[in-house]
């Protein structure tokens, strides 16, 4: 039997009030004395797998099968025909502030969010209460893969092996360097066409928000430098801070005795502070509780990483939202995270 999940959802000033006290209490995630600096230079490879294969099983699917598929697994099928751009990976990376698990543009921070990426992928039914660690073995995954989805005699055997493709090659690939770069390339662009003057306009609820990435005219040739000044110079008006495809009304902020959100991967574990960036969900910012959070990744390898992988798992039976206050007003920009601790 399984063990019953926990959702406990809380109002919005209830969970302010209980982070300005934990920050207080506990400190920031940054140790006192240290100064976050961000990379100037770092280079990643964004190479993508060969998904021809799986371009071409999609393309043989008829349309009663594509629409099995699309009901059980949302629009993960278009992420295999999306093509990273390079230039602006290799310029956001820089950006990554590891104290905060966040980028940090100019003096703006913002991540991607479990409830962007499932709003993406039209992804209704998540199951907070599972949790996949296994790795598929790539070289008789991709061996095997072709003739099972073409020939099994069971259509749904032949879907769900086509979204383990998926999941295996272009979601959490280990040769992309732990980025799962296609799906951050979208979320890119979907906070920032305003700088590059492309619009991206409210979608239904009905609505492919991938589809409609693949349609649309994406400025070309931006080089990684031009990139890196957007990033460096970004204004606040600069952001769409809600993508216009995501309408929340709560957000997952914290799981059982973490202050933040503790994930695992196929590679190791991560956290992120979802109050940290409310304003992606045009919700009043306040103070995030921090603490710990730069010490929340590990790898999959080494002495204990077991115990955090089981401390994780038990941390998801208890799941805390908080209910957004959805207007859009900010920081003072002169209130920093650290001065909650005076």
């Amino acid at each position: 039997m399984e063990e019953s999940i926990t959702q406990i959802t809380e109002k919005n000033t209830v969970v302010r009030d209980w982070s300005l006290k934990t920050q207080r209490d506990k400190g920031d995630s940054l140790v006192e004395g240290c100064v976050a600096n961000l990379p100037e230079q770092i280079t990643v490879n964004v190479r993508q797998n060969n998904l021809e294969d799986l371009v071409r099983i999609w393309n043989q699917w008829d349309s009663d099968t594509k629409g099995i598929f699309t009901e059980r697994y949302g629009d993960i099928a278009h992420l295999i025909t999306i093509r990273v751009d390079e230039q602006l990976i290799q310029a956001v990376v820089r950006f990554w502030d590891p104290a905060y698990q966040c980028f940090t543009f100019n003096q703006e921070d913002m991540t991607p969010t479990i409830e962007e990426y499932a709003a993406l992928l039209r992804i209704d039914n998540v199951q907070f209460g599972k949790i996949y660690v296994k790795e598929p073995k790539p070289m008789a995954f991709k061996k095997n893969l072709r003739e099972s989805v073409l020939s099994h005699p069971d259509i749904l055997k032949r879907v769900n092996l086509f979204a383990l493709a998926i999941y295996g090659l272009v979601i959490f690939p280990r040769v992309l360097g732990h980025l799962e770069v296609t799906l951050l390339n979208v979320w890119m662009m979907s906070h920032f066409w305003k700088v590059e003057r492309t619009p991206f306009h409210m979608f239904s609820k009905t609505f492919a928000r991938l589809e409609a990435y693949l349609k649309k005219e994406w400025p070309k040739e931006v080089t990684e430098q031009h990139w890196v000044s957007v990033f460096q110079h970004l204004r606040t008006e600069d952001i769409t801070w809600r993508a216009p495809w995501i309408r929340p009304s709560v957000l997952l902020y914290k799981c059982g005795s973490q202050d933040w959100v503790p994930l695992l991967g196929l590679w190791g574990g991560i956290g992120y502070a979802p109050l940290l960036v409310q304003r992606q969900f045009s919700s009043r910012q306040f103070i995030p509780a921090t603490g710990g959070l730069a010490q929340s990744e590990f790898a999959f390898t080494g002495e204990g990483y077991m115990k955090r992988v089981r401390d994780t798992a038990k941390s998801w039976k208890e799941i805390h939202f908080m209910e957004l206050a959805l207007y859009a007003d900010t920081l003072p920009k002169t209130m920093t995270y650290g001065e909650s601790n005076g």
